[in-house]
């Protein structure tokens, strides 16, 4: 007989994740212990923007190939008692003295996040002409001025904290780090913390995980907790910026820091099924999203999402994306690992947080500053680097990302907070998830482990292994399907994260099931 082997599955196991679930505050993280160091500041009479913010920084320490202080992000604030939820903007922005003549082009194109024309030394996926502006403490520290209630000595408290103790050494730092390796070998201080003898941490075989820290960065947290957050911009933090910045060969100047600054403004509000979308606008995916739900429109939503409704979503995203991608070029559906983060939180009054942040490629530009120990972003990826493109390089510009924090109410009351992290993937995961939740009635839990479809281009669509054979039949005789696994690696999936308050008071909380660190958890 002829043996022909069956496909290979990587994690031949059935994955589950505890929902969190009570009457008070709820803090959701692709890391549990920033969503404990969030939930710590409701316990100390904190609010959900307190919880928040205390959940992001403390990411920097224990997430830090997804987000940081070199970061950017967007947040929406929907505020218990106010009409509609406020947008934080601190997105990517060049430096100004970004030249594009300084981005010489092979002839050949590179497969990373984007399927641009690849760069002479790939100056624009990684290194310190990759810089772009890092705002997301300026969104921390805008969000915790405006509408905080603890002190920032307490906020950033777990952050020192846990930078103190280092980055845990288990498998899933080994696998991490292990994907950046071959870049992060090139500089010194990345080198340095990430790779001792020259290879990624290993977690012992035995016993206890370890910990290790990454290079000054408990010390900059601890600096920004006495001299304030905008010290990253204009105080001491933001003079050693500018200086290993200036060593490494970049742009990114001590004036880019100051000016830089986080605008609150009106959300976007989208009206969905008798209540209200609230999205982050314009230069994110919040656009495409509307055009998808607006294309969803005319589907019939049974009591299950079945093999009609699929196809239907698959259609509609890729319409949506083909118009979003025009001109663009980015047209690659098989790009390289993202490193977005993405955090929900509520608190007892009703307000509710949903943020999304990144440093663009996992670990960013791979290039940590001696000085700060802070790992920047890589931002400038995002930019065409063709000349003359509606997305070209350019000092000062703004490029279009992929983030999609929502916020859903009914009247004037937030009910449903999420978002994802995962690149092109994010808009996909977060348009199902609301709509098995708001469409289909299912209970968060549910809708959190039920299997999905993710469209990330105009083309091809990734079905989950466990969907039903009949919508897996369905989806590939509308257009090319490829069964995929939903694990830890390889990413096939981006990975949201919800808080649902229901109408009796109750909320719930559910973080992605995927994510081996991932965590709701509930105030007492």
């Amino acid at each position: 007989m002829t043996y022909q082997p069956a496909p290979h599955v990587t994690q031949n196991w059935v994955l589950s994740k505890p929902a969190a679930t009570g009457r008070r505050g709820i803090v959701v993280s692709q890391v549990q212990a920033a969503a404990e160091a969030g939930v710590a500041m409701l316990e100390a009479g904190g609010n959900a923007i307190d919880a928040a913010v205390a959940t992001a920084l403390a990411l920097a320490a224990v997430e830090p190939w997804n987000s940081g202080l070199g970061g950017i992000g967007f947040a929406l604030v929907h505020r218990a008692g106010q009409p509609a939820a406020d947008l934080v903007d601190f997105g990517p922005v060049a430096p100004r003295g970004l030249d594009p003549s300084a981005f010489k082009l092979t002839g050949r194109v590179v497969r990373d996040l984007f399927a641009w024309p690849q760069v002479e030394g790939d100056a624009n996926i990684h290194g310190p002409l990759s810089f772009a502006i890092p705002s997301s403490t300026a969104g921390y520290a805008k969000m915790h001025a405006t509408w905080g209630k603890l002190p920032l000595k307490e906020v950033i408290a777990p952050a020192i904290a846990l930078a103190k103790r280092g980055l845990p050494q288990d498998w899933y730092t080994t696998l991490k780090v292990a994907a950046s390796a071959a870049v992060l070998r090139l500089y010194d201080e990345s080198a340095r913390i990430y790779l001792p003898n020259g290879l990624p941490p290993i977690a012992p075989y035995q016993g206890a995980t370890g910990f290790f820290r990454l290079g000054r960065l408990a010390d900059t947290l601890e600096h920004l907790g006495r001299a304030g957050l905008r010290d990253q911009y204009e105080g001491d933090i933001a003079a050693s910026i500018a200086a290993d910045v200036k060593a490494l060969g970049g742009v990114l100047s001590a004036e880019d820091l100051r000016q830089c600054e986080a605008q609150i403004r009106p959300s976007m509000q989208v009206p969905w099924r008798g209540q209200t979308l609230q999205l982050a606008g314009g230069l994110t995916a919040a656009p495409t999203m509307v055009r998808v739900l607006d294309l969803m429109n005319e589907v019939s939503f049974g009591k299950e999402p079945d093999a009609a409704w699929y196809v239907a979503f698959a259609r509609a995203m890729k319409t949506a994306y083909a118009e979003r991608l025009s001109g663009l070029g980015d047209v690659d559906a098989h790009a390289a690992e993202t490193c977005t983060t993405h955090l929900t939180a509520c608190d007892q009054d009703g307000t509710m947080v949903a943020m999304t942040t990144t440093l663009l490629s996992s670990m960013g530009s791979r290039a940590v500053l001696p000085g700060s120990g802070i790992l920047l972003n890589n931002g400038v990826m995002w930019f065409d680097p063709r000349p003359g493109q509606p997305n070209s390089i350019g000092g000062g510009k703004r490029p279009l990302t992929n983030m999609s924090p929502v916020i859903l109410r009914d009247g004037d009351r937030p009910w449903y907070a999420g978002g994802a992290s995962g690149g092109r993937r994010i808009l996909a995961a977060v348009a199902q998830v609301m709509q098995f939740v708001a469409a289909f009635g299912m209970d968060l839990p549910r809708a959190a482990h039920h299997p999905r479809i993710d469209v990330s281009g105009p083309d091809e669509v990734s079905a989950d292994r466990r969907l039903p054979a009949a919508v897996i039949e369905a989806l590939a005789a509308d257009g090319p399907t490829q069964v995929v696994e939903h694990g830890v690696m390889p990413i096939n999936f981006a990975c949201p994260n919800v808080i649902v308050s229901q109408p009796d008071g109750t909320r719930v909380g559910m973080s992605d099931v995927a994510s081996p660190w991932s965590a709701a958890v509930a105030q007492s």
